[in-house]
């Protein structure tokens, strides 16, 4: 999606785009992160939190009305006020009859020039998670967690057949012809090698286009991409780096059963040896 600086115009865009999805055979339809607004977090700013909904709120009711009429399984990313001063990156799972399956909190919060999140979100508190939808088990992690093989592992372990990353990633313009294609290929590389390692499904779902925080200001420009890899990494569907598109792929659950049959890196994993992952780091003494 391309956002404006209009939550309500953005919302209506969302519905008619997870429709389209629906209506061209979509079962399950991820939005991007925070697609209810521009990417905010470009700048730090107390009034933002004004941005925030409830859940239940104005994006799950919207999309869960879809949901209905189309039979259909929505991930809905939303900017979460759980309490006054306390709020979440988060996602809601809407399914087929309009219910809430549940909800992800965005576990890693990065803190990085043009991504000060820590400002505005407290960590998920709800662990790595998955949810029973007719489209199959799904699990749900956000944007700066796709980073993280733990988040990845876990979720998959939960019984994910598929990995939903909402995401608000892109391209700083001064950096771009340096360094772009690198990043990009980076980010597009550590998703594929969750799927392989794993064994699972991985969407990831961008925004498009530039949005700046002040008019003077480089800003950041989201560079799409938005894909689907299979469980042996091959990119089954891809969106292109600028402009809204709907992208449809296909899952074939038997197509997990048949790469874990081959890469069985699950059954072979040494439980009883990954002592020292809980800590932050092991010092050598």
């Amino acid at each position: 999606m391309r956002l404006s600086d209009q939550p309500a115009a953005n919302l209506d865009r969302a519905v008619w785009l997870v429709s389209e999805a629906a209506k061209a055979g979509a079962r399950v339809v991820c939005l991007p992160e925070l697609f209810r607004s521009r990417y905010f977090c470009q700048s730090e700013e107390a009034a933002t939190f004004d941005l925030a909904e409830t859940v239940p709120g104005p994006s799950t009711e919207a999309l869960a009305a879809v949901a209905r009429r189309h039979g259909i399984t929505v991930v809905v990313p939303v900017f979460e006020k759980r309490a006054p001063g306390l709020y979440h990156n988060s996602a809601a799972i809407i399914v087929p009859d309009g219910s809430i399956a549940g909800i992800y909190r965005k576990m890693h919060i990065p803190d990085d020039p043009g991504y000060y999140e820590k400002f505005y979100f407290t960590p998920g508190d709800l662990g790595f998670q998955a949810f029973d939808t007719p489209g199959g088990r799904i699990g749900t992690l956000i944007c700066w967690d796709q980073w993280y093989p733990e988040a990845a592992r876990l979720t998959a372990l939960k019984g994910a057949l598929v990995l939903f990353y909402p995401t608000a990633i892109g391209w700083h313009p001064r950096e771009k012809d340096s360094l772009g294609e690198q990043q990009r290929d980076a980010w597009i590389t550590v998703q594929r090698g969750h799927a392989i390692s794993n064994g699972v499904y991985v969407a990831a779902v961008n925004r498009a286009g530039l949005e700046k925080p002040r008019a003077e200001a480089a800003g950041i420009e989201f560079w799409g991409s938005t894909f689907l890899s299979d469980p042996f990494g091959v990119v089954v569907a891809r969106a292109r780096t600028d402009g809204e598109e709907v992208v449809l792929g296909t899952v074939d659950p038997a197509r997990v059963e048949e790469v874990r049959r081959g890469w069985p890196f699950l059954r072979d994993r040494r439980v009883d040896a990954y002592t020292g992952l809980d800590q932050r780091f092991l010092d050598r003494r």
